[in-house]
């Protein structure tokens, strides 16, 4: 009766402990979620109708996933995934995102670490409650604002390769492998017909040209040698 009494003694701390855990993993500390969410603002703001690589995910709780306005990015199987991000939905999708939706377009190996994962629910639930202050997105260059050295004046693609001369005169022969044609539409891209050249790259062998919208590109650049 004393090992069966001592079992159950031990046992019933071992629950108490157990069940102490998992409401702490449960609470979550948006502070530390502060922290923790920095690996994801290379590609989420939080900011409102701010949208990146991903959405915004601003007031993301109690959302229907794959419906924020603005967003065009979605996969099928996202929007078809008829789920709404709670704290649990939540925490499964920053466990696996292609465990939780099979067939989705989000490049994420996933957090292993339990307690990070609500740190970071914790956090987002807390920013638009006002208790948490939006961590700041990395700034992108504002392209009208570029230097001579970056603005492109014309373009001319001969062979397999792509001449590109700047508004301080100088031209940049480019392996057409190596160049990248881009728009940015947003208030931050160039001008109009004033696209800008952006290195890229460690052995500055790559760049991208960015227009300020897609239909430029093909009237900009002229063909021949």
């Amino acid at each position: 009766m004393r090992i069966q009494g001592g079992t159950t003694f031990i046992f019933a701390v071992g629950l108490l402990a157990f069940l102490g855990t998992r409401s702490a993993l449960a609470a979550g500390d948006a502070e530390r979620g502060a922290r923790a969410f920095r690996q994801c603002i290379a590609c989420h703001s939080i900011e409102p109708g701010l949208h990146m690589t991903g959405p915004s995910l601003a007031s993301v709780l109690g959302r229907k996933a794959g419906s924020i306005e603005g967003f065009t990015r979605y996969s099928d199987a996202l929007r078809a995934a008829q789920l709404t991000w709670t704290e649990a939905t939540l925490d499964q999708w920053l466990r696996d995102p292609a465990a939780l939706v099979p067939g989705n377009t989000m490049t994420f190996p996933g957090i292993p670490d339990a307690q990070a994962r609500q740190d970071i629910v914790a956090y987002l639930k807390a920013v638009p409650q006002g208790t948490a202050a939006a961590q700041p997105r990395p700034q992108l260059p504002n392209l009208k604002q570029a230097s001579a050295e970056s603005r492109v004046t014309r373009m001319r693609h001969c062979k397999d390769t792509y001449e590109v001369v700047t508004a301080d005169g100088k031209a940049h022969r480019i392996w057409e492998f190596n160049l990248r044609l881009k728009s940015d539409t947003s208030p931050s891209g160039p001008r109009p017909n004033e696209p800008v050249i952006v290195g890229a790259g460690m052995r500055g062998d790559r760049a991208s040209v960015v227009f300020s919208n897609p239909a430029e590109i093909s009237s900009f650049i002229r063909d021949g040698c």
